[in-house]
């Protein structure tokens, strides 16, 4: 009996929280700072569950956040991964979670599929999470990765890791090659910029921003200390990225995604760091 009134409680739970995400509507205007939806990648907090890089999240004052596949679930559930797999009982109780923090998941990545049966899979997650996009370097499938996205009506957005000198073949660090990957294609599909690793690259990372005019889904953001060569990220303002520069050319743009904030630094001490970052954002309202 007992057991019966758990999966029921669960499925009334499931049909809460996940039924109504019909489709995936655009990012409301709650969860913006400084007219952008800012928030974290989860990944910011890889030391912790996904549960806990939500709690991490609000306690920096960020309003919405992008999950990966991969992370421990939660402190009760250590054994199960945040992941496109993750059945209806458990999406529940993310769902939740995030409502009870005030905290709206807007993203999902980087995630690759090895055929459309799973990427479909992962559509339909991000349809249950209500998400605005996926982010995945998985310039090969852009023609299945198109006709989803004009179905699900979820954007797609290539991501970019720093330029692998040893690998020719790993020509997303280039918002050049982005740019001529997605330029002629459904509007839902562009970009997820990361100008951090544009600048370990050697990108100036406004440069990359203006390269990807009009085609930006969504932004990783991040300040380094330089061009050309990996460095460790500082608060928002204090390193070479122009922070500023590249939030005036996303308005300029009408950019409507979402600002992850991925801080790759003080790994199990950062939310006072994210803090500061989400904090750039009300500075940059109140000067504008």
């Amino acid at each position: 009996m007992q057991a019966n009134r758990l999966f029921h409680s669960l499925a009334l739970a499931s049909l809460t929280f996940i039924t109504p995400a019909l489709f995936a509507a655009p990012i409301p205007e709650a969860v913006k700072i400084g007219g952008f939806a800012v928030g974290c990648q989860a990944y910011t907090f890889n030391r912790f569950s996904a549960f806990e890089a939500v709690e991490k999240t609000a306690q920096a004052g960020g309003k919405c956040i992008e999950f990966y596949p991969g992370q421990r679930f939660s402190p009760q559930q250590p054994d199960l991964k945040m992941h496109h797999t993750l059945a209806a009982d458990a999406l529940a109780q993310l769902q939740a979670h995030l409502a009870q923090h005030g905290v709206r998941a807007v993203n999902y990545g980087v995630v690759d599929a090895k055929d459309e049966a799973e990427w479909r899979q992962i559509f339909e997650f991000a349809r249950a999470l209500g998400l605005y996009a996926i982010n995945t370097e998985a310039v090969d499938h852009l023609d299945v990765l198109e006709k989803l996205a004009r179905e699900f009506d979820i954007c797609v957005a290539i991501h970019n890791h720093p330029r692998r000198p040893a690998d020719p073949r790993y020509r997303v660090w280039d918002p050049e090659y982005v740019m001529s990957l997605v330029k002629d294609r459904d509007p839902r599909i562009g970009a997820c910029a990361d100008p951090g690793h544009w600048a370990t690259s050697g990108i100036v990372p406004l440069d990359g921003i203006r390269t990807l005019r009009g085609r930006i889904i969504s932004v990783h953001l991040k300040d380094r200390t330089a061009v050309g060569r990996p460095t460790e990220d500082v608060p928002f303002g204090a390193g070479i990225s122009d922070i500023k520069g590249i939030l005036d050319e996303l308005k300029a743009q009408n950019f409507r995604g979402n600002i992850a904030i991925e801080y790759e630094a003080h790994w199990d001490h950062n939310v006072p760091h994210v803090a500061q970052c989400i904090g750039f954002f009300r500075g940059y309202a109140t000067c504008r």
